[in-house]
């Protein structure tokens, strides 16, 4: 259960130990409240704020992300989750019978499945490094997976922190070893902004996409995609309308092509700034160094208890505020449901390749109570029936 005074920034019910944040966030009480503002809005005068108050917001709100991530505001244009914006740049991306995309083998199944597809429609590769387990350093993994760059290479894909395995990858460390070699970089930033850290400057990407819906604590279906400016006319939108070919174009044919694609309520966009302030008021890197402690010191029981081995180093260089650990079950959603009907544990069992994780995720509400509750489900759950085997 929520179990500190943060509980109260939050929605969430208070009879659900709450320790899946990772999969879909939870928004805060005074940025949800913003958000049906704007909704409220929007409804009182439709055409106005569609029209004429909604592109001046949404430049606020580009402008608040763009300091947040320390890029140009004219950068990053909103999108509703990180797989459309993956979407956006595979089907442009200009693959030819033979290129190759080096990834790894621990990325999201959705993002997996569309450069799948777009691979085979071009004859390409999708190239995955398949992780060592138990990773050692930082230095090793960027040795291990650039050796398998070759010519072919035309673009490297990879998470910054991976869903299943919740591990932190060193992407700014890849995205410099990438460029010396000429190869393009795309991020798969979903769960970090708000978790760690991100400078898109300083990290020399070409492409980053991020959900702010998570780790930042936005209303759902808000998410951005970052395109450095050299490469932006590589990349067309989804949806063809208003912005191509535009009656009034602005200065960046970008923002024209992907912001405006027809009638939605763009509203969730509108609230990062808030987000943005909510954290910087409440010093939230504070709140991010707590919330990896608690993780990182919760780390060793939760592998005894599974009889599972670390795979990798507990420490800041792998391990922020998510952790998980193998599982042996043989009924991972049978599983995932008794957690939460017979204890009100909120947690994902996640089924990735040949394996199976628990992974826990910690927020500025969780507490030490919470992973004690955990854990003693988990001894429960053992002795009990035969979904977690020895």
């Amino acid at each position: 259960m929520q179990t500190n005074s943060w509980s109260s920034y939050f929605l969430l019910r208070k009879d659900v130990t709450f320790l899946n944040f990772g999969s879909f966030g939870a928004c805060l009480r005074p940025v949800f409240e913003r958000y049906q503002q704007y909704q409220l809005e929007l409804e009182e005068e439709p055409v106005r704020f569609i029209t004429v108050n909604g592109p001046e917001y949404l430049k606020q709100s580009r402008q608040a992300l763009g300091e947040y991530l320390n890029c140009a505001a004219d950068d990053v244009v909103y999108v509703t989750n990180p797989s459309y914006a993956v979407n956006i740049i595979a089907k442009s991306f200009n693959l030819k019978e033979g290129d190759e995309i080096l990834t790894t083998n621990l990325e999201y199944g959705a993002c997996d499945r569309a450069w799948r597809y777009y691979c085979r429609k071009a004859g390409a590769k999708w190239v995955k490094f398949e992780v060592p387990f138990p990773l050692t350093t930082k230095e090793s993994f960027v040795e291990q997976f650039m050796s398998k760059a070759t010519e072919k290479t035309k673009l490297i894909f990879i998470s910054h922190l991976t869903s299943s395995t919740g591990l932190r990858l060193p992407v700014e460390e890849i995205c410099k070893a990438a460029k010396e070699r000429g190869i393009l970089t795309f991020i798969d930033g979903a769960h970090g902004p708000g978790q760690v850290p991100v400078d898109l400057t300083a990290m020399g990407v070409d492409i980053y996409t991020g959900a702010c819906h998570k780790w930042m604590m936005t209303p759902k279906g808000s998410s951005f995609l970052y395109v450095k400016r050299e490469h932006q006319h590589l990349f067309d939108p989804l949806i063809i309308s208003w912005g191509y070919e535009a009656a009034k174009p602005s200065h960046s044919q970008f923002l024209d092509y992907h912001q405006m694609q027809g009638t939605r309520d763009f509203s969730a966009f509108l609230t990062i700034p808030d987000a943005v302030a909510f954290m910087k008021q409440h010093n939230w890197p504070t709140i991010n160094a707590a919330c990896r402690k608690l993780v990182q010191e919760n780390a060793s029981e939760l592998c005894k208890l599974l009889n599972a081995s670390p795979i990798a180093p507990v420490n800041d260089d792998f391990i922020a505020q998510l952790y998980c650990a193998t599982i042996k079950t043989k009924e991972p959603e049978k599983l995932h449901h008794y957690f939460f009907d017979q204890y009100r544990i909120e947690i994902p069992v996640m089924p990735h390749g040949d394996k199976v994780y628990l992974r826990y995720s910690i927020q500025a509400f969780n507490a030490q109570a919470d992973l004690d509750k955990l854990f003693d489900a988990i001894k429960e759950i053992k002795k009990s029936t035969s979904l977690i085997e020895e």
